[in-house]
């Protein structure tokens, strides 16, 4: 193993000749946290007494699901083994693998300049590992084909380095073989990374421009900005401007995460580091913008990022209303460190105020909720999660529908709803299985490939609004695990979609509206009536509880009255004085029917929402 210098060079002086910029991308779970574990290690920045397994993740909540959620930078020094005489800098990226956290991926990668794709040795190539590869390939990247765990007993290096080789256009020597876990062949990785990845090119004396590729808020110190310098230096205590808001600071602290944040003077071309201006307002920061010098700054600001689309939409609400303010401030600060997050103030007759929040997939929304409830103490009720649909009615108007309560009354011509092209990578028995359960989705085949004798990848159209549920679980449990999915946006398609109501004694409650295909309509009716019939407590008059689209009753169920037993005093004597007792209740009872409305308790709230939000919540890892 090389040695390593006890000095890494100050950053502000790094030649951009010596500095690498790469990332890690891979399927979930193919083992990039615990490869950035070994470049850790083997690079000396984090001493031995000092590991621990996932080093780079930081929240608890990627620790215990075992996922990398934030994308995390680190500097490293290396000492390539046939030139010890210079110490270059790598600066490495270990990002996310799910598929919805590709904006993270795909922001890291337009900080680089080469990456590393790694495949299991033992699972091969999945869905997510090609989505990643056309991700890397589109913004122009040095890609390095690294095969991982080599040391288990069912890997197959011989056969999965083939397929990575006709994947990526090289030959099957070329694919490096390394053990993450124990250490193998990971000092030759770090060889090829500096060998093959080109350094970064940008003007020295030009005005500053750096780009802003991510963000995090710290309580003590305010905001916290990670920057790649594109040209010229940023250094510490001089002015600066953010070019999209015209906002300038002072640069209190400048610095490398090496792993952990260390000050330097400055940081220039090419160079990956952090930034801190003690600004507290989490808007100033925003991922993509660019940052340059005050005094002599540049001119034209940096191409950023694409935004990022919402696809899938949940409402959460406080489950006490005077935590409202605070749910505010904790999107605020979360929306700063994931910059997909995208949310507006709404209102709910049944839930009170709350937000309408765009997510990227149920797992980015399970991740979202937690956090919140972990990170900011907060109490939430997530309403079921639904897209984005395009109404027209006949007389041309045109309406949006994030949220089913949104859906217009009237004649409806169209309404379109999102498509997304499916990837679905599985061991070709179980074709038949994949094939029947995206037919009952309404999905359309649009091709099949097999990457070797025994794998297929299956193309199909699918409509977003079919998936958000429960696809990934039934996939993964008709293929016994082995089938991995990706997806991306293809546009829309028009759809017999229909809104249903649930009325509690005629009145509609707004919380429990769902869009839904007409076929499926009758079902989704009978099942939350017969839910909200056991979850409702009896009142003392008698509750139809009732599913409609528009006018027309789909289904029905009632929660019977609670009844005195008024003919308890009546020992024998005649069948008129009974009966006008009942008669006597019976008036009671209709009058209490008048004017009794129907409370739903917050339990019943979160017991049919969360139960139909948990059909998509066991997602686990794609």
């Amino acid at each position: 193993m090389p040695a390593i210098p006890s000095h890494v060079p100050e950053p502000s002086r790094t030649d951009p000749a010596l500095i690498r910029n790469f990332c890690i991308i891979a399927h979930i779970d193919h083992g990039k946290s615990t490869l950035a574990d070994r470049m850790l290690q083997l690079t000396g920045v984090v001493e031995q007494r000092q590991m621990r397994a996932q080093y780079l993740d930081r929240m608890d909540i990627e620790r215990e699901r075992g996922i990398t959620i934030k994308s995390q930078a680190v500097r490293l020094p290396w000492a390539p083994t046939h030139d010890k005489s210079d110490t270059h800098i790598l600066n490495m990226i270990d990002t996310p693998g799910h598929v919805d956290f590709t904006y993270e991926v795909s922001r890291s990668l337009a900080a680089c300049e080469g990456t590393v794709l790694l495949v299991d040795a033992a699972q091969g190539i999945e869905a997510q590992t090609l989505a990643n590869l056309y991700l890397a390939m589109e913004n122009d990247l040095k890609i390095i084909p690294v095969l991982n765990k080599i040391d288990l007993p069912a890997a197959q290096p011989e056969k999965f380095s083939e397929e990575l080789a006709n994947l990526i256009g090289c030959q099957p020597e070329d694919v490096l073989k390394v053990s993450a876990k124990t250490g193998v062949g990971v000092d030759a990785l770090l060889d090829r990374v500096v060998r093959d990845v080109p350094a970064p090119v940008g003007v020295k004396d030009a005005p500053a421009r750096a780009m802003i590729f991510d963000s995090v808020y710290d309580s003590y110190r305010g905001v916290v900005t990670y920057v790649r310098v594109i040209d010229g230096q940023l250094n510490k205590r001089e002015r600066i401007k953010m070019m999209s808001t015209g906002a300038t600071h002072e640069l209190l602290e400048i610095g490398v995460s090496s792993p952990e944040m260390t000050p330097a003077d400055g940081i220039g071309v090419g160079e990956v580091g952090y930034i801190i201006t003690g600004v507290k307002d989490v808007r100033q920061s925003k991922v993509g913008d660019t940052i340059t010098s005050k005094e002599k700054g540049a001119t034209e600001a940096l191409g950023g990022y694409k935004d990022p689309k919402p696809m899938v939409f949940s409402g959460l609400y406080p489950l006490d209303g005077s935590d409202y303010p605070d749910l505010r401030e904790a999107l605020d600060k979360l929306q700063l460190n994931d910059a997909a997050l995208v949310y507006e103030p709404e209102t709910s007759a049944a839930l009170g105020f709350g937000f309408r929040v765009g997510f990227l997939g149920l797992l980015h929304l399970d991740v979202i909720r937690e956090r919140l409830e972990r990170e900011f103490n907060l109490e939430l009720i997530a309403t079921a999660p639904n897209v984005v649909y395009r109404v027209i009615m006949e007389d041309g108007k045109e309406h949006t529908v994030t949220n089913p309560s949104e859906f217009p009354e009237g004649k409806i011509d169209k309404v379109f709803e999102p498509v997304v092209r499916a990837t679905i990578l599985a061991p070709s028995e179980f074709i038949g299985s994949i094939m029947e359960l995206c037919q009952t989705r309404r999905g359309t085949l649009l091709g099949m490939d097999y990457l070797s004798e025994d794998r297929v990848e299956i193309r199909y159209t699918l409509p977003l609004a079919e998936i958000v549920f429960d696809f990934f679980d039934n996939l993964k449990s008709k293929t016994r695990g082995y089938a991995s999915l990706d997806y991306e946006p293809t546009g829309e398609q028009d759809a017999q979609l229909v809104k249903v109501d649930i009325l509690l004694h005629g009145d509609r409650v707004d919380a429990f509206s769902a869009v839904t295909h007409r076929d499926a309509a009758y079902a989704y009716g009978v099942r939350l009536v017969a839910k909200l019939r056991e979850l409702i407590p009896r009142q003392a008059f008698e509750i139809p509880v009732q599913a409609a689209i528009g006018s027309r009753v789909i289904a029905r169920e009632t929660i019977r009255a609670i009844r005195k037993d008024v003919l308890a005093k009546c020992y024998g004597g005649d069948i008129s004085r009974k009966r006008k007792l009942l008669e006597k209740q019976k008036e009671g009872k209709k009058r209490m029917k008048m004017v009794g409305s129907v409370e739903v308790p917050q339990e019943a709230f979160i017991a049919v929402l969360s139960s139909d939000d948990s059909a998509g919540s066991g997602k686990g890892k794609k």
